[in-house]
């Protein structure tokens, strides 16, 4: 019984493939505007902001003015992924709804980008 809960499990997928909650007009950035990350940095209403070097080296600023520090990388699926020097990590997708950039993180949070 148990090899075919195990078998199961493996056929259904990864654990970590993520079914992003998107909502009906959310439309995932393309892997030209992905790209475009690069050298970005995107501020959010609460003040926050992420930066997006060439090199892949990434940064969130809080308002407060502290610092996290990390590497981001764009997944198969089309979310970034951001691994921190603290060793945590966390994976976002971005997406346009009508004229706003929404983050939607993996909890399904969702978080408009003021616009440049």
């Amino acid at each position: 019984m148990t090899r075919f809960l195990i078998l199961a499990l493996l056929i259904a997928g990864p654990a970590w493939a993520a079914e992003w909650p998107t909502k009906p007009g959310d439309i995932p950035l393309t892997s030209t505007e992905l790209e475009a990350l690069a050298g970005r940095t995107l501020t959010f209403y609460d003040d926050g902001q992420s930066s997006f070097s060439a090199g892949g080296a990434y940064s969130y600023t809080y308002a407060s003015g502290e610092s996290a520090f990390g590497t981001y990388s764009v997944a198969e699926d089309g979310s970034v992924c951001i691994q921190y020097r603290n060793g945590f990590s966390r994976c976002d997708l971005y997406v346009h709804s009508g004229e706003r950039l929404i983050l939607i993180d993996q909890k399904g949070d969702r978080y408009p980008v003021r616009p440049d």
